[in-house]
């Protein structure tokens, strides 16, 4: 050593005058380490031997930690706003560009040059310290730099790499913590982007092959496929054959058909595991309307649903349905009639119409449905039974207008959805994190004289 402060009288002391060179601030604001401290790095032990705080401009401060271990090898710390930074001194010359060092292949871009001086320091010293003003010149290739620190007619070289705080703090043992601020100069993006589309990479091709397996292996298969009559099971269930499914769980995928206009269906399904009694139930609405209005025709709905029972395991199911449109609500299932109280329509199974008066018990009898309507007085009957006369020649007409709905059930252990969905994710997520990472980049350069993203100049 040629010379150290005091640490009771902060005089700066040169060892072989055994003199006072003069008195040095001691460092206080965002110091962590103490000298005499030690921690282990890189698989040896170091102890703090001296700390030094460079000032540049009138507020910027950084601090420089100088370890030694007992083989005589020396590594820095660097610390400025919560950033860290470990450093070792080269002893060569890199090839020098005038915006760039290449060095082991690496290309490092010039970030900043710095005039800085001591502004307080502590601590033991191999040489004697200057308090001229220095110049550090700072090139970068991601995490890692090339520090050119000039004093003079003197120049030192130093290779640096970013440090998270958790090693020192655990190699060290200290529980300070410097006040962070901003994005450090070699400070990694959150994501390790390149690590994270290896990842997804090889997460991708395992879903493909996976998928291809069971494309070779599985089939979809129909497991329903009923034309049901709505007045067959008004305010009734109707059970399905069974069926097995076999392999993984699966997607049940339901389509239903159903001619309605102007009016509405309704279908109830019940998807009965006979294994374990679960029942797994849903409920779906068929409508579809249209009209005239200002001068413009529209229309809404659909005579065509779909939807998935999703995670169906293997196993024993059937199927209870039931079912019912407009127009069959107020319908007696039994007797097939409608009633105003006054008279009631009865409509037989092989096709003859009954209007009977329910005062005088006398019966009319028409041999179809186009003369039942010719009488005036059932059409006037009919609107007092529905809700709009649009729809009022439709309620004894249940058998030629939309009268069936068609239920078709298929099992899907072959889908190309939740594929398609993972694979979509990932992608979505690789470009965000990339998209993130040039912002991070941008906003780490927007500091630099020497920035590769123009719009950060402006």
């Amino acid at each position: 050593m040629e010379e150290y402060i005091c640490s009771s009288c902060a005089q700066l002391i040169d060892i072989s005058k055994n003199t006072a060179v003069k008195v040095v601030k001691k460092p206080i604001s965002n110091v962590v380490l103490e000298v005499g401290q030690k921690g282990i790095l890189e698989g040896k032990e170091y102890t703090v031997i001296s700390i030094v705080v460079r000032k540049y401009g009138s507020s910027t401060l950084w601090r420089e930690y100088v370890l030694k271990n007992a083989l005589d090898e020396n590594l820095y710390l660097s610390e400025s706003y919560g950033h860290w930074v470990l450093l070792k001194e080269e002893h060569i010359e890199f090839n020098s560009q005038k915006k760039a060092v290449l060095y082991n292949g690496l290309l490092y871009r010039w970030f900043e040059t710095t005039p800085s001086s001591i502004e307080s320091a502590t601590g033991y010293f191999e040489e004697k310290l200057s308090f001229t003003l220095a110049t550090y010149v700072e090139y970068v290739f991601g995490t890692k730099m090339i520090s050119y620190e000039h004093y003079g007619k003197r120049t030192e070289i130093f290779t640096g790499k970013h440090i998270p705080f958790k090693l020192i703090q655990k190699a060290f043992n200290t529980t300070r913590k410097p006040n962070k601020y901003g994005i450090g100069m070699v400070q990694p993006f959150y994501i390790n982007t390149k690590q994270l589309l290896n990842i997804f990479g090889v997460t991708a091709i395992a879903i493909s092959l996976l998928q291809l397996f069971n494309y070779t292996t599985k089939a979809n298969y129909e497991v329903l496929n009923d034309v049901i009559r709505f007045d067959s099971i008004n305010n009734k269930e109707l059970v399905s054959k069974s069926f097995t499914l076999e392999g993984g769980s699966a997607p049940m995928n339901v389509k239903l058909f159903s001619n309605v206009d102007n009016s509405w269906a309704n279908v109830e399904l019940s998807l009965v595991n006979e294994n374990t009694n679960e029942i797994t139930y849903a409920s779906k609405d068929i409508e579809r309307y249209s009209g005239y209005e200002d001068g413009e025709s529209w229309s809404e709905g659909s005579t065509n649903e779909e939807f998935n029972l999703c995670g169906v395991a293997p196993g024993k199911y059937h199927f209870i349905i039931s079912a019912q449109k407009q127009g069959l609500e107020n319908m007696d299932a039994e007797t097939r009639t409608y009633s105003d109280g006054n008279r009631t329509i009865t409509k037989e199974s092989n096709g003859l119409i009954n209007v009977k008066d329910n005062l005088t018990g006398n019966y009319t009898t028409y041999s179809d449905e186009s003369s039942f309507k010719k009488d005036s007085t059932n059409l006037k009957l009919l609107k007092k039974l529905t809700d709009s006369a649009k729809v009022s020649d439709k309620i004894i007409d249940y058998d030629t207008t939309n009268p069936t709905v068609e239920i078709k059930a298929f099992w899907k252990p072959i889908s190309l959805w939740n594929f398609g969905i993972s694979i979509i994710t990932m992608a979505i997520l690789i470009a965000l994190a990339f998209w993130g990472r040039y912002l991070f980049e941008k906003s780490k350069w927007s500091d630099s004289s020497n920035t590769p993203y123009p719009e950060s100049e402006e």
